[in-house]
């Protein structure tokens, strides 16, 4: 195998991970009223791996479970950036968790 297979691999299973601890930041409530906003086009995934709102909302619930799951990938972000040890890496970690957030989403 490559030296860039071993790399995506790699990176692919650690987006994985990043995938997996933003979800499981949310709460069951948390993800459904995300899910709904998405359904209904008020929050977004966003290209640099967050939730955003595509419209302002004053529901605060659904504030609080962006600010949550944002938390949440910040977190994990820096975990798998760390754990690549360099930015060029840790950007394509991102790159590949949005990608695989988007299809899950």
């Amino acid at each position: 195998m490559s030296f860039r297979k071993l790399f995506v691999v790699t990176a692919a299973i650690m987006a994985l991970g990043v995938a997996a601890g933003a979800a499981l930041a949310q709460t069951p409530a948390q993800k459904a009223t995300i899910d709904a906003a998405k359904a209904q086009g008020t929050v977004g995934e966003q290209a640099d791996g967050y939730l955003g709102f595509r419209v302002p909302s004053s529901d605060a619930a659904l504030t609080e479970a962006v600010q949550v799951t944002n938390a949440a990938r910040r977190e994990a972000y820096a975990r798998s950036a760390q754990a690549a040890g360099d930015g060029a890496a840790a950007v394509q970690l991102q790159q590949i968790a949005d990608q695989l957030v988007e299809i899950q989403g």
